[in-house]
Order: structure tokens, then C-alpha cells, then sequence
């Protein structure tokens, strides 16, 4: 067992935990079977949580599992960043060295922020990356490294009294019991119920993982009266009075630890001076040893968790015989216990540092912190090297000395944001900021912002040569806040700043703060940000260019692509990416050049401005810019959906999640898999949209993307006839966006549905009233992708609701209404050309003056794409305007019916097969094929003509479109067509499954296409 906590228990026999000690075990064997476990186990302080995993852990080794324990180690109520992880790592690495290595090959820097063993941490002083993903990029490689790990072997993390776990580790631990998907691993975590207030930040921790059914929680309850007496017999090593069972279980109430004590003591005799109050219960075996072994026990609750023995030493200030002695007495009477480590000491139970703790005088406690940091600062190797500045910060401030204090919480700060502990970098700026006033002058000016901020720029000054401002720890501190997802708090330090701030003196400073301000506020939905981002564009404007100047137009570029894409938006992306070009703002330039290649997509410059989003691509996928190349994995996808580039845009995705899920990328995530649902879904291919959009709700960490998987829910849903479902997700769709966001991506779609929703219930005035909001805004540039398919829906409605008393009111003008709509989008791609021709024969439907002509002309236009639900349903109505034109188009008809029946049928699209099965019962067509003879060529039960035959041989063979056309002698287009009608009829949504029905029914012989492609 790795790192294993040697506590020496009372009684040497386990009592009772039959049960749980079942469940863990069941979980180990699951483990062991391939399927990782999650387990926490919760239990007041005393109740025996450690004695518990004492038990699984030893019997865990003797299956041959790897056990590695770490604790939350709680230093002056400060818990140490990653501290359990750590400690785990530490001891994986000692007992698996080679193991580890292989498995951190090529990041080690990264996996450095938790193992220092494996070498320089990236990210040291004044180098590395920081940013929103930066904590996430290290949960995803540490959950990587654990899989690894237990590929081959049978591996338990245990991570003990979360209930002290600094917020990183929670995250990290959430993130883990989320994600773990493969290995024989067992994470198990332990925390004190009955610390956990209702304001403890573990609480919504607890809650969270409440609600994975993956995690499973044991609730350990005090013993009853039976196992009192057997644990009381453990420690006597024989049978106890009934009397005296009966006396302390009534004392103890069954908490195991109390049962201990009380135990020994009545075996020593002293039971008759307790008290019953719970700190002189735990007081009382200290006051009973010698001075000197009391004043070394006082001195060890202040050190920490575990106390080094050098440190100790230093601080006790005891001849080292006497102190010998005095931790030998303290050893003996089961207050004091070796650390697991070797080289220092704790305390047997945290109950009881914490009432020595609590019993020394308020000067008592500072001069004991005084004294710990002195020594440490004499010699900083009397503790590990990444604990030494965090517990030099917590002794120096619980010292009360702002003096020393101030520069070493900053040191810690530094520290712990290159391990990416955002959380507890904010509480350490929150501090800093704190001791400020107090700190003298002189000590402050000694302060330079290069030692202390990072993702601040500089703003204008020298920060190697300007004293450190306390503006400057805001900016460092709102930006910790955003980072570990603290908005509200970084929201607030970022608004007090600006009250503190005089804008004319300060203007990029301002700006700065004010795209901040802007940002938090989008992300905690308390406005659309463009106010901060316009007040801050204009601080900038006329100033020269600078970091900060180029930073504020990208953003402005950014929120206009999304909010008000136009002239004004392409405008700022340009001078965004030439003021980053001149001030070296790498990063800042590559953001502003992919907005600007949207923009240009948008625009209409198709080629010209995918190519730009492609280079921007490439370039910080190589140059390591992950944020960007995150960014870009989605836009670039959404701009090749947005010009009917589906099929492009899939293998883009699945490059996309790869880079995301690899960088910790969580948001940009859940964004690539919404995308890619949005592709699938126009190929046909339901069902996994269907599994990507839900992968999109369990990936994100914010609540857009939610709303954006809500979204494509409730598309699906509408397409295959359930309007309960489509409603529903319309709202939680609305309410993830919330009430300020009006993006016209978001906002459009969501009015799409909403019309399609309140027509089919039944609400046709609610239909036009949605419409009539729409259009009285307009639609802005580069909106065609979602203006028209929302013109389309208001017109199927429209004809729809044709024969409906309250649909003639208003009727003509609405129909009106949507004719000039259209006419403000733009056609520049094939798939808006035939959406505009589908709408233009709506319409005319509609008003009953269409033809099949103007179908004809609209079905032409779907064939060259791959939409294959678009074309069953244009194909239906095609079908519908012949057989109201005469009867000499029958067969035509059938088998456009047929068609779309089989495509509506494999997707599932119940109004669309109910629709096309009602309009053949009207017509007396048969959807079905007459019964034949059985054929020689299996080929003929599926309807497959001569040349349709000629064309799924090719396509088994692996021929391109332009390949099959160069063989049979037939344009491209119409070798589409024709793998389009094949697909249709064998029921499948691409040419490999159609490969592979042709291969199942035996249709060609083996070598057929070759042969024919031969000859």
C-alpha cells in the first residue's frame, strides 16, 4: 500500500462496516473488470472513515491492486493546492516509476504542476500559459495518466478529508469522477458530515456528484450498543462490564474515536474527572502528560496536518534529548504518530489537534506562527519545496505580521497559479490586497508587477521597473476569478476597480478592465456586454497601438460577428489584426483573424475566407496557441455547415474533439460536439446527432451550451413528430441563454422553433406574432443560414393552416411579409439558392398558384446536396403538385413517394412518413412494391433500376462521384443523383453502409465493380 497512513488504532480488531466493507469490495472487483469506480464516503469526525479504508486498502493489496492514499492537508485553515493529488502521485511514482514515466511521456511540464518529481513545471515565473482552459488542460492530462496507469493493473486513488480540500482538488475531483471512462481504477474521497455546513464550498460538490449515477456514496453511522461492546473488548483484550459498555456507549453515542477514549481512560482510571463537554474530552489525555510533551503537542497544532521533525525541532526550541523524550511521551499516549513519510509527525486524530488548537491564547498562536515562518525562512529545506511557499504565506499572515506577509502571500500566489490553482490564486491576491494598507511603504514599493502578474499587460508602464499597484493585484485577481469560474467574484473586484480608477489619467488600464467587465458579464448573463466593450473602444480610440488597443478591437470584432456581423464588425477585425501584427500580439492576432475569416464567409467570400480560417488553424494548432486553435475547431466547422459543407465539416469535428478533449478544452468541447450534431443532422445521420448533442450537455461547464444542445434537441424532436419534447427544450433553451442574449445564431433558430411549436399546438396567431418580432428586426448580415430556414417554416405554416377559419385574417399579408424577408438574404452558396427556391415555391403553394415545375426546379437544386431529409421532403411536395396536375404523372409521383417514404422511414421522421403515407392512401398509390416473382437479382426487390445497379457497383467498389461519372459516361451531378436515390431506397445514410448492404445481400460478386470499372 503507497503512502499508507500508519495510524495506530486503539483496538486491534475491525468492528462491524460489513456492509460497506461489501460495497467497496464490489467496486473493486468492477474495477478490476475494466469499469472505473467513483466512491465517496462521508461520516462525522470520529465515526471511523480511516479505519475503514485502512481495511479495503490492506485487502485491496493483498488482490495485487496498487493502492496510493493522499489527505487534504488543512495548514492555518489554508488547504494546500492539489495537495491529496499530489501526495498520491508522490506515491505512485515511488512504488511505479517506469510505469509513470511512460505514461506522462511528452507532459511532463504540464503534470509537473502536480508531480514535481517529473521535473520543471511549465508556467514557472514569468513564462507559460494561462487562461480560462489552462486547470482544465491539467484535469484532462491527470485523468489521462491515471487511465494509463491502470490499463494494466488494478489501481486505488484514495484521497482522504475533503472537507479540507482546497477548491482546485475539488474541481480536479469532479472532473474525474465525471470523465473517467476506461482502466481498472478506483478513486474513493472521504470527508466529515457533520463539518459540512450549509455554506461549505464542498456542499455543491457533494451535490453535484449526487446527481452522476456513477458515483457512489456510503453514509458511515455510529455504532450501536453491540459493536460498542466488541470494539471496547478489542482494546481491553477482554470482555468489558455490561455496565461499563452501557456507560460509554451512552457517553459516546457510538462515535468510535470517543469510544476509544473514553476507554482508556476508564482503563487508566481517570474517568471520573472528564468532563462531558467534547474539548476537555479530547484535552484531557494531553493534560496529563508531562509540561515539556504538552508544550510540544501545543507547538504541533500550529504547524500543520504533519509537522517535519527539523521544523519542529527549530520551532520547539528544546534540547533534542528533551524533545526526544517530550515526542515519545506525546507517541505513547496515542496523541502523536509518526507521518507516513518518515520525517515528521501528526496528530493520531484531527479532533484533537484541532481542540489544542483551539485552546491556546490568541498571542500563544501568532508568536507559534512567528516562530514556524522564522524558521522556514532560516531554512527553507526543513519542508518539501512545492509546500514551502504556501505554508511561508499562511504562517507569516496568521502571525499578523502584513510586513512579511504581503510579499510571501504573493509568492505563494505566483506559485499557485503555475499549477494552475486559480481558486487558491484568487483567495491569495483576496489577502494580499487585504494586508496592502497595513504593509509599510517601503516593502510595498519593493513590489514589481513582472514578479507578480502574468496575464495582465502591462498597460503603458514598465513592469520590471514600476512598484507594484493594488490595482495591479485586482486585474490579476479578477482575471484568477474568471479563470476558476469565481465570476460573481471577479465581477466585483473588477467593478471596484473601475470606481478606483480615474479614466482620463489611465485610459488603456480602464479599457482593460472594462473588456473584462464585459466578459463576466456575458458569462454570468447579466448583460450582452456591449456597453463595457464600447465604453472600453472608446478609452482606446486615438491612442497608439498597444497590447491592450488590439485586444479590445478583437473583442469588439469578436461580439459584433456574433451580435451585429456588418461593416463595422469586419472593420474592427482588420485594425485588430494589424495593431496585434505591429505590437507582436500573437495570440491577440490569430483571434482577430479567424472572426475576420467568418466575416468574409458571411459576407459572401466564401473560399477566400475559409482559407484564412484553414491558416489560422494550422498555424496555432503547431504554434500551441490552444485557445485559438479550440476556438477555431469551432468556427471554421460552423462556417462550413453554414455554406452546406456538411460532409466537410464532420472530419473536422472529430479532429476538433480530439485537440479539445487532449487541451482541457471543456466549453470549446461541448461546442464541437454541438456542431457536430448540427452536421449530422443535415446528412441524415440522426441518431448519432442525437448521442453528440447529448455529449454536448455533458461536456460543458457553462450554461450556453446547454442552451445550444437544448437547441439541437429540439430540432430532432420537431423532425420526428415530438412536439412535448421540442417544446420543453425550447425552453431550456431560452433560459440557458438567458434574457440578454439576443445573438441572431441563437436567436433565430430558437424563433424557428418556437413558430414550428406554436403551429403545430395550434396557436397560429402565436406563429405570426413570433414571425412579426423577427421581421421587425430584420435579418443582419450573414444571418442567411438561419433566415431562411425560418422563412420556410412561416410559410409551411402558412400553407398548413390554409384551410383554418383564423388563418384567413392577416393571411395575404403575412405571406407578403415573408416574400420581402426573403429578398433581403442573400443566395451566394447552392444551399441557399435552394432554400430560396424552396421558399419562392412555398409560397406560391400557399397562395395556390404552384406548379410542379417550380418543385421540379427545387428537388433539382437538393439532389446536388447532401441533405437527405431536405430532399424526401421537397420530393414530397414535388409529388404532390403531379398528382394535382392529372393523372399522366402517376408513376412519377409513386416513386418520389417512395423515396421519400424510405429516407422518412429510416430517420425516423414520423410527420414526413405520415404525411407521404396519407397523400399515397389519397392518391391510391402503393408505397410498396407489388410481389414479384423471386428474381435471379436480389438487386430487383429493392427497386434498384438497370443503371441504379451500375452505380451501387461502383460505390461498393469505393468510386467517387467523379469516378463513377467517368465510367458510365454521366456527369457528376447526376452520378449524385443517383447515389442519392440508392441511398434512399436501402434505407441507409451513407455510401459505405450501402457498401455493405450490397455486400450482405451478395448483390455483386466478388471483383464485380473491378470489372467493371475494367472494362
Amino acid at each position: 500500500m503507497l503512502g499508507a497512513v500508519e495510524t495506530r488504532s486503539v483496538s486491534p480488531v475491525f468492528v462491524g462496516r460489513a456492509d460497506e466493507l461489501n460495497t467497496l469490495h464490489d467496486a473493486l472487483a468492477r474495477a478490476a473488470a475494466g469499469e472505473p469506480q467513483a466512491l465517496l464516503i462521508g461520516g462525522e469526525a470520529g465515526v471511523g472513515k480511516t479505519r475503514l479504508i485502512e481495511e479495503f486498502a490492506g485487502a485491496a493489496c493483498c488482490q495485487g491492486a496498487v493502492v496510493a492514499l493522499g489527505g487534504c492537508v488543512e495548514i492555518g485553515a489554508d488547504g494546500l493546492p492539489f495537495a491529496p493529488f499530489s501526495t498520491a502521485l508522490r506515491a505512485l511514482h515511488r512504488e511505479l516509476p517506469g510505469e509513470l514515466a511512460a505514461a506522462a511521456a511528452g507532459q511532463e511540464e504540464e503534470l509537473a504542476r502536480l508531480l514535481p518529481e517529473l521535473g520543471e513545471p511549465a508556467g514557472a515565473r514569468g513564462a507559460g500559459r494561462h487562461d480560462e482552459e489552462g486547470m482544465a488542460r491539467l484535469f484532462e492530462l491527470t485523468a489521462r495518466l491515471l487511465e494509463r496507469l491502470a490499463a494494466d493493473r488494478t489501481l486505488v486513488v484514495v484521497l482522504e478529508d475533503l472537507h479540507w480540500a482546497d477548491a482546485s482538488t475539488r474541481h480536479l475531483l469532479a472532473y474525474l469522477f465525471r470523465t473517467l471512462r476506461a482502466g481498472r481504477l478506483v478513486v474513493l474521497a472521504s470527508y466529515r458530515s457533520d463539518d459540512i455546513h450549509r455554506r461549505h464550498p464542498l456542499r455543491p460538490l457533494l451535490a453535484e456528484l449526487d446527481r452522476l449515477r456513477t458515483v457512489r456514496r456510503i453514509e458511515l453511522a455510529r455504532f450501536n450498543r453491540e459493536e460498542v461492546g466488541r470494539q471496547i473488548a478489542g482494546i481491553l483484550a477482554s470482555e468489558p462490564d455490561p455496565a461499563q459498555v452501557d456507560e460509554i456507549f451512552q457517553r459516546s453515542d457510538g462515535n468510535a474515536f470517543f469510544v476509544e477514549e473514553l476507554a482508556v481512560c476508564a482503563h487508566e482510571g481517570c474517568s471520573t474527572g472528564i468532563s462531558d463537554s467534547l474539548r476537555d474530552l479530547l484535552l484531557v489525555r494531553v493534560e496529563t502528560l508531562p509540561e515539556p510533551a504538552q508544550r510540544v503537542v501545543r507547538t504541533a497544532a500550529e504547524g500543520g496536518s504533519t509537522v517535519e521533525y527539523q521544523l519542529l525541532a527549530a520551532v520547539a526550541r528544546l534540547a533534542e534529548d528533551d524533545l526526544i523524550e517530550a515526542l515519545r511521551a506525546a507517541v505513547n499516549a496515542n496523541i502523536l504518530v509518526a507521518a507516513p513519510t518518515g520525517d515528521g509527525y501528526r496528530f493520531r486524530h484531527a479532533l484533537v489537534r484541532e481542540a489544542v488548537s483551539d485552546d491556546l491564547l490568541p498571542g500563544e498562536r501568532s508568536r507559534l506562527n512567528r516562530r514556524y515562518a522564522e524558521a522556514l525562512e532560516a531554512d527553507p529545506a526543513l519542508v518539501r519545496a512545492d509546500e514551502r511557499v504556501a505554508r511561508l504565506a499562511s504562517y507569516w499572515y496568521h502571525a499578523h505580521h502584513p510586513a512579511k506577509a504581503l510579499p510571501a502571500v504573493l509568492d505563494a500566489s505566483v506559485a499557485a497559479r503555475a499549477r494552475h490553482a486559480y481558486s487558491e490564486q484568487l483567495r491569495l491576491l483576496e489577502r494580499a490586497m487585504e494586508l496592502w494598507d497595513d504593509a509599510p511603504e517601503d516593502v510595498r514599493a519593493r513590489l514589481r508587477p513582472v514578479d507578480y502578474t502574468e496575464v495582465y499587460p502591462p498597460c503603458g508602464c514598465d513592469p520590471a521597473t514600476t512598484p507594484l499597484r493594488y490595482l495591479d493585484l485586482m486585474a490579476e485577481a479578477a482575471v484568477a476569478g474568471r479563470f476558476c469560474g469565481e465570476r460573481e467574484r471577479a465581477l466585483k473586484i473588477t467593478k471596484r476597480a473601475l470606481r478606483l480608477l480615474d479614466e482620463e489619467q489611465d485610459p488603456l488600464r480602464a479599457a482593460w478592465f472594462w473588456v473584462q467587465r464585459s466578459r463576466l458579464a456575458q458569462l454570468k448573463s447579466h448583460g450582452d456586454g456591449w456597453r463595457e466593450l464600447a465604453t472600453a473602444q472608446e478609452l482606446v480610440r486615438g491612442l497608439p497601438p498597444s497590447e491592450v488597443h488590439a485586444e479590445v478591437l478583437a473583442h469588439v470584432a469578436n461580439w459584433s460577428m456574433v451580435h451585429v456581423p456588418g461593416p463595422e464588425a469586419f472593420s474592427a477585425a482588420e485594425r485588430a489584426v494589424e495593431y496585434a501584427r505591429m505590437v507582436g500580439a500573437r495570440e491577440i492576432e490569430m483571434t482577430a483573424r479567424l472572426t475576420l475569416g467568418g466575416l468574409m464567409v458571411d459576407a459572401g467570400d466564401v473560399e477566400a475566407g475559409l482559407e484564412e480560417m484553414y491558416e489560422v488553424n494550422r498555424r496555432t494548432v503547431e504554434d500551441g496557441i490552444s485557445a485559438v486553435a479550440g476556438r477555431s475547431y469551432v468556427n471554421l466547422p460552423s462556417e462550413l455547415e453554414s455554406v452546406g459543407r456538411s460532409r466537410d465539416a464532420v472530419p473536422l469535428l472529430e479532429r476538433g474533439l480530439a485537440f479539445t478533449r487532449s487541451h482541457g478544452l471543456l466549453d470549446h468541447e461541448a461546442w464541437v460536439w454541438g456542431n457536430l450534431a448540427e452536421s449530422l443532422y443535415s446528412l441524415g445521420r440522426w441518431d448519432e446527432a442525437a448521442e453528440a448533442a447529448t455529449r454536448s450537455e455533458r461536456v460543458g461547464q457553462s450554461a450556453k451550451p446547454s442552451a445550444f444542445h437544448a437547441k439541437n434537441r429540439a430540432e430532432l424532436a420537431l423532425a420526428r413528430g415530438d412536439l412535448a419534447e421540442a417544446a420543453r427544450q425550447l425552453t431550456v433553451a431560452r433560459d440557458n441563454f438567458g434574457k440578454y442574449d439576443h445573438a441572431p445564431q441563437h436567436a433565430l433558430p430558437l424563433s424557428r422553433i418556437a413558430i414550428a411549436v406554436a403551429a403545430g399546438e395550434g396557436r397560429l396567431l402565436d406563429a405570426r406574432a413570433e414571425l412579426e418580432r423577427v421581421l421587425e428586426t430584420g435579418f443582419p448580415p450573414g444571418t442567411q443560414r438561419y433566415g431562411w430556414p425560418l422563412l420556410l417554416t412561416a410559410a409551411a405554416v402558412e400553407t398548413r393552416t390554409a384551410g383554418l377559419p383564423a388563418a384567413g385574417p392577416g393571411r395575404p399579408e403575412t405571406l407578403e411579409r415573408i416574400r420581402l424577408a426573403a429578398k433581403s438574404l442573400t443566395t451566394c452558396v447552392p444551399v441557399w439558392q435552394a432554400y430560396e427556391r424552396w421558399v419562392h415555391a412555398e409560397l406560391l403553394r400557399a397562395e395556390g398558384r404552384g406548379t410542379p415545375e417550380d418543385w421540379a426546379g427545387t428537388v433539382t437544386a437538393f439532389e446536388a446536396l447532401e441533405r437527405p431529409y431536405d430532399l424526401a421532403r421537397v420530393r414530397f411536395r414535388l409529388a404532390e403538385a403531379l398528382l394535382v396536375a392529372g393523372d399522366e404523372e402517376r408513376d412519377r409521383a409513386t416513386e418520389l413517394l417512395r423515396l421519400s417514404h424510405a429516407v422518412a422511414e429510416h430517420l425516423r421522421a414520423r410527420p414526413l412518413a405520415d404525411a407521404v403515407a396519407r397523400l399515397a392512401a389519397r392518391g391510391r398509390l402503393t408505397l410498396t412494391r407489388a410481389t414479384q416473382q423471386p428474381s435471379a437479382d436480389p438487386a430487383d426487390s429493392l427497386g434498384l433500376t438497370s443503371r441504379e445497379r451500375d452505380v451501387l457497383r461502383l460505390v461498393s467498389a469505393g468510386r467517387t462521384n467523379r469516378q463513377i461519372a467517368e465510367e458510365l459516361f454521366i456527369s457528376p451531378k447526376t452520378a449524385s443523383v443517383h447515389v442519392s436515390n440508392i441511398l434512399a431506397k436501402l434505407g441507409v445514410s451513407g455510401r459505405g453502409e450501402a457498401a455493405a448492404v450490397a455486400h450482405r445481400l451478395g448483390l455483386f460478386p466478388q471483383g464485380a465493380g473491378d470489372r467493371l470499372a475494367a472494362g
